[in-house]
């Protein structure tokens, strides 16, 4: 008899059903790998809760910031005194302070590769606007990037506007990085911002968008600062390495690099040539593949400086990676095998080697991360409302001919069985199948077999529900009584998947999903995530580690809802998730705050401009409803009917989309 397959871990399973053993914060943060993608933003705290440490390494132990006790004050009743907030979940907390602390890190990555490596130029960085467009985020990397020049990547025309506006209050050396199609508009913008005496490059995506750019530039008496994007033939395998490549969808061959070269040189305009630039895709999984690509940009710098431009700046594009599942692997998507400081130092070893190679002075090192500096300051916490668990998968179970491998003992009982099964004298089944429970494999077997008959016959309609149940139940209890695995309990949680978590069903990315309190507590259960939309796709069944359920704890009484709820946090998701998501399902944005470190007793303090999350009638107006106009007539109607329009008064503009 082949073995039975289990799609849970032994050694997990065994010590979740360890009611004796002590459970620790420890074995909680172990569990859910926190230290692993976590570091040094989160921990476990001796209450059991998640802590954020909003200065990484730096934070001292007084600073550091009870994440349920932030879920609290912003999701409690609202209050007078402004103590509680009275924000509905599922909630986006911001940390500003993680924000900063990421720009700062990648900034002094570099600058201490610079320093160590004797690198004769500086690192100047961008924030790729299209990660998270919030008004809020943008002008915090502004605000704190501003002291080492830090600027803005925009790659259509409502990026470039936001980030023209953003940049006014920034250092006018911050470089505004134009990226994407461009057509009149978009180039004339740019322009724009050149005149108003901001950092501008135009960045070539497509040969044809030069002939635009000597265009534009000549009627509005402009001096361009251009840059050329090169297709590279270094590229990574995988979903994000898609786009780079020779096949890639934007950038310029060698070919047609020289031809732009030709045609600035024809035009007297070849000085304004000043960077290069390449993308290789997002999550680069090794410092390796990115010093292949690298030393293949350098070159076509140097190539390019050789040829008369006036270059200055070589921009490595984005793909510095973050560690979604705190593996350190370069084999998985979800995560990378290097450090800010790995990726830092690759990037300007390989600069500096080829330059020095070509007698070429070293340019500007600019980057275009986005990922890794928005990603750890935004947790998405959303609630636990109720768990349901569906009958026991089966085991795999041979196609081999059962009776040829019973014994003579149990071929009997098989048989009896199966005779009372055709007879729907499910009592009987029910006896015969407890004859067989010292044989263990077979008895799923006779159980599965009973079952597939019964609904045979509950099809045909010779069978009651009840019978139908009493089968059902006895073959849990064997199930059980073998110790096959509890079933997977569905937890449903209030948020829409579609909106919230979009990368999760799009492109199967894998987020930190974990409770963010109760970590004193061992959890027993195995289950997946339902979101509450009516969508079969709704729902989480995979998670970091390669795990198709996570561990969780029981509910109380009454599911998860009220003071007493279940709260779980997606971390790591500050990156292009708020962007993406849309209107599925009318779910609308989640509630929004921003919490800062403060030296007050609860060692934080909300930010005044929280957002409460989208309404019904917010909802409806963006798929071009109107909420008076449906008010109205639903008004006229109950009183033509049944006289219940005081009912109706509560209005779409204030009810939630999420009881």
């Amino acid at each position: 008899m082949p073995p039975l397959t289990c799609c849970v871990d032994a050694a997990a399973a065994a010590a979740a059903s360890d009611s004796t053993a002590a459970w620790s914060p420890a074995d909680s943060s172990r569990l859910y790998r926190v230290e692993g993608w976590g570091a040094p933003y989160f921990t476990v705290n001796s209450n059991g809760n998640i802590s954020v440490r909003p200065h990484g390494a730096q934070t001292l132990a007084h600073q550091e910031i009870d994440l349920l006790k932030v879920v609290k004050k912003a999701s409690g009743p609202e209050t007078s005194d402004g103590l509680e907030l009275g924000l509905g979940l599922p909630l986006v907390v911001r940390f500003p302070d993680v924000l900063k602390n990421r720009l700062e890190s990648l900034q002094s990555s570099f600058d201490s590769a610079i320093e160590s490596q004797k690198y004769n130029s500086h690192y100047q960085g961008v924030y790729p606007v299209k990660c998270n467009q919030d008004k809020f985020v943008v002008e915090d990397i502004v605000k704190f990037g501003s002291g080492f020049k830090f600027g803005l990547e925009a790659g259509s025309k409502p990026e470039l506007l936001l980030a023209m506006s953003s940049l006014c209050s920034g250092s006018p050396d911050a470089l505004l990085v134009c990226n994407g199609f461009k057509d009149v508009e978009f180039v004339s913008l740019a322009l724009v911002a050149k005149k108003l005496h901001l950092n501008t490059v135009i960045v070539l995506e497509q040969e044809e968008e030069l002939d635009i750019v000597i265009e534009v530039s000549k009627k509005l008496g402009v001096r361009p600062v251009i840059g050329a994007r090169a297709k590279l033939r270094t590229k990574h395998s995988g979903h994000f390495g898609s786009t780079s490549g020779e096949k890639g969808k934007f950038g310029l061959t060698t070919s047609q690099l020289l031809r732009v070269v030709k045609k600035l040189r024809d035009y007297e305009m070849l000085d304004c040539l000043r960077m290069l630039h390449f993308h290789i895709g997002s999550q680069i999984p090794s410092t390796n593949l990115l010093a292949d690509a690298v030393d293949e940009a350098a070159q076509i710098y140097c190539e390019l400086v050789r040829l008369g431009a006036h270059m200055g700046v070589i921009d490595v594009g984005g793909g510095l990676g973050i560690d979604y599942d705190g593996s350190k692997s370069s084999d998985s998507k979800n995560s990378v095998a290097y450090t800010l400081q790995d990726y830092a130092s690759a990037v300007v070893r390989s600069v500096r080697s080829v330059c020095d190679s070509r007698g070429v002075k070293h340019p500007i090192i600019c980057s275009e991360s986005g990922r890794a500096i928005v990603s750890h300051h935004s947790i998405l916490v959303f609630e636990a409302v109720s768990n349901s668990t569906s009958s026991c998968n089966s085991p795999e179970i041979s196609s081999l001919d059962f009776e040829e491998q019973l014994k003579d003992d149990a071929l009997a009982n098989y048989r009896n069985l199966s005779a009372a099964a055709a007879k729907n004298d499910y009592e009987s089944c029910l006896n015969y199948a407890e004859q067989l429970k010292e044989r263990r494999v077979e008895q799923l077997n006779y159980a599965e077999q009973l079952k597939e008959r019964c609904v045979k016959q509950f099809k045909k309609g010779s069978l009651g529900m009840e019978e139908m149940a009493a089968v059902d139940a006895r073959c849990e209890l064997m199930f059980k009584e073998i110790g096959f695995p509890e079933p997977v309990s569905t937890y449903h949680v209030n948020l829409s998947i579609f909106t919230s978590i979009p990368d999760f069903w799009g492109i199967d990315q894998l987020f930190p999903i974990i409770p963010i309190h109760r970590l004193t507590e061992s959890p027993k259960k195995e289950a997946i995530l339902s979101d509450l939309t009516c969508d079969s796709d709704g729902k989480i069944d995979k998670f970091i580690g390669g795990k198709s359920s996570l561990r969780l704890h029981e509910l109380g009484e009454g599911g998860g809802k009220g003071n007493g709820g279940y709260y779980l946090g997606m971390f790591l998701g500050g990156a292009y998730e708020e962007a993406l998501g849309g209107v599925h399902n009318l779910f609308g944005r989640p509630s929004v705050v921003r919490v800062s470190q403060s030296d007050g007793p609860q060692s934080f303090a909300v930010m005044d401009d929280a957002v409460p999350g989208a309404s019904c009638g917010d909802v409806l107006r963006a798929m071009n409803h109107n909420p008076e106009v449906m008010l109205k007539t639903l008004k006229a109607r109950s009183d033509e009917f049944v006289g219940i329009s005081s009912e109706l008064a509560s209005s779409f503009n204030k009810m939630p989309y999420l009881g």
